[in-house]
């Protein structure tokens, strides 16, 4: 494989972020912001043009902002692609902006909209939605200025735990690490090694405490403020609304995931005699078991991915075979390249590109089947117009959940025992991750959110707050004398006001995808089931979850639904736990 296929082509999209063609659609877009803020305020103006507007608007900007953003996660020293990001996002306020004035136009037009959707009723529900936005959104003048502070308020403080997160360091075995570095090592076989870097990190954490947390007072303060001016009843309330959701199907989300706690503190004692130790510390809980580890080239994760989608639908087959082969994939990493993994979509050319990182592990094999899986949900609804093409993160680890676990089913086949055990752990660990994780952190954000309107916390309450979460949701699962208190100033998902209680969309697309997923094993058809998925998938941008849901003929309001990708997770941590006696 050569150099310059190991990286993403980028081409057909612009020659580059100094190119004309770039420089030329930046121009584009503002001018095109400015007549759509101009036909927004005349009252004359056809809701049909408006929307219209907006949705090549949405193209365009996210093109911009897609690109601009590719290059930079690719080479973060480079200056041109730095600026060209920072100049697409000088245009999000004119953008939020003119959503606030489309909001309150389609809010009072609502005869124009009726005559619409009549016409177009797939528009009926996301009309409905920005009806509905608009009844909780302030003045344009007051949204344009929340928009203007939150560059230089919430914002910022967002950037400042992401800058010493990512540059923070500390003193390891005679060398300096980052506390990137540290958590790395998480993964590493030697206990003692994981043990060090753990208690090296919260020293990191430690020092750095009083800065992150007033950022994440700064930022949870300013979320209360704007809810309550937007007349929201609670950020949580909000973040229903944003996820499609109804407060039933959070709420049953939310008992399957409390129901199931003893089965995953089963499972973490079932890894701690794989470990061979008597508990799990909350450093141990991504250290590999079994005494194989399976390593691919990059060749042979290419063709197993190919063959594994193929088996469930030739078209998804081909689909990643012309992703492979026409370079939507920036592969291996680099120096300055990001962490991490992402798929992304650039409407100009209505085709995605895949951010990774392979390191021969299978989970770099999963990690591309993942991301792929984004690609063809993209690919689903790139047909569509934008205002019904965005579908919420609740929906948005649909088909990735479901790519990626078909790949570990055919991984579980191919494998003999002694790689076996390391494949499934790998999965009831994520899933571990996923599911009482993702918890403990729903719960320390209601937590925070209700002492934050008493005022402001220090960092031994944010400390307290997390330790009490993890008791309640890992339980004897770990050791109580090394759980993680600084958590919350770990993962950056604390730190948005877009969107609080970033957390719990995971735990719904898990089991979302792995409920699917049973229903197509069990189901009865006169066609392939990969028909009802693909149109589920067409769904998610223009239906409420519920409705997309029931159109596969599943209630996500009801937790037994929820149960039938949690009894997914159940039977590989039984499987586990009877390979753990063999071994």
């Amino acid at each position: 494989m050569s150099e310059a296929n190991k990286r993403w082509d980028l081409s057909p999209v612009y020659p580059s972020v100094d190119s004309k063609e770039f420089k030329d659609d930046l121009k584009k877009l503002s001018d095109l912001l400015a007549r759509f803020r101009t036909s927004l305020a005349d009252k004359n103006t056809a809701l049909e043009a408006l929307i219209k507007m907006r949705n090549e608007v949405s193209d365009l900007f996210e093109t911009l902002n897609s690109y601009a953003y590719c290059n930079v996660s690719v080479n973060t020293t480079d200056k041109a692609a730095v600026n060209a990001l920072n100049k697409v996002e000088e245009l999000s306020v004119d953008m939020a902006v003119c959503d606030t004035m489309f909001n309150s136009f389609v809010a009072m037009h609502k005869d124009q909209v009726d005559a619409f959707c009549k016409k177009n009723p797939e528009y009926g529900f996301v009309l409905g939605e920005i009806e509905k936005e608009a009844s909780h959104q302030m003045s344009t003048e007051m949204e344009s200025l929340a928009a203007d502070l939150m560059r230089s308020g919430s914002d910022s403080f967002e950037r400042l735990q992401e800058t010493i997160s990512s540059s923070a360091c500390a003193d390891f075995e005679g060398e300096r690490k980052t506390v990137i570095e540290l958590r790395a090592l998480a993964t590493s076989p030697d206990r003692e090694t994981r043990r060090k870097a753990y208690e090296a990190e919260l020293k990191v954490w430690k020092e750095h405490e009083i800065a992150f947390c007033y950022a994440l007072n700064s930022i949870k303060g300013t979320s209360l403020s704007l809810e309550k001016r937007r007349n929201w009843e609670s950020p949580i309330e909000r973040s229903i609304s944003t996820a499609r959701i109804s407060r039933k199907t959070l709420d049953a989300l939310i008992t399957t995931l409390e129901k199931n706690l003893p089965m995953f503190r089963s499972y973490l004692k079932t890894k701690a005699k794989l470990l061979g130790i008597k508990k799990c510390a909350f450093f141990d809980l991504y250290a590999p078991v079994g005494k194989a580890e399976m390593s691919y080239t990059f060749d042979q994760a290419r063709d197993f991915v190919i063959r594994q989608y193929g088996a469930f639908n030739p078209a998804m087959g081909e689909f990643a075979k012309n992703a492979f082969d026409n370079r939507w994939i920036d592969v291996f990493p680099r120096s300055g390249k990001t962490g991490g993994a992402y798929d992304i979509y650039l409407p100009k050319i209505r085709e995605s590109r895949v951010f990774a990182n392979f390191d021969g592990t299978y989970d770099g094999v999963s990690t591309f089947a993942h991301e792929l899986g984004h690609a063809w949900h993209d690919h689903i609804v790139s047909t569509k117009p934008a205002l019904l093409r965005t579908y919420p993160m609740t929906l948005a680890e649909t088909a990735s959940i479901f790519s990626e676990f078909i790949a570990f089913r055919g991984a579980v086949s191919e494998a003999d025992d002694v790689h076996k055990v390391g494949i499934i752990e790998q999965f009831v660990q994520g899933a571990c991750a996923v599911c009482v994780d993702i918890l403990c952190r729903f719960y320390f954000e209601r937590e925070v959110f209700e002492k934050r309107r008493e005022g402001e916390l220090m960092p031994d309450e944010m400390c307290q707050i997390m330790i009490d979460c993890q008791k309640k949701t890992y339980g004897d699962g770990l050791d109580e004398a090394f759980l993680h208190p600084y958590m919350w100033a770990v993962k950056g998902h604390y730190y948005s006001t877009d969107f609080s209680f970033y957390n719990y969309p995971y735990a719904f697309g898990q089991l979302f995808g792995l409920g699917l997923y049973n229903r197509s094993t069990k189901e009865k058809r006169e066609r392939p089931f990969y028909e009802k998925y693909n149109e589920l998938l067409s769904l998610t941008g223009q239906l409420p979850a519920e409705e997309v849901a029931k159109s596969a003929g599943i209630d996500i309001t009801d937790s037994s639904f929820w149960q039938e990708g949690m009894d997914i997770i159940a039977s590989y941590a039984k499987q586990l736990e009877e390979l753990s006696r063999c071994t």
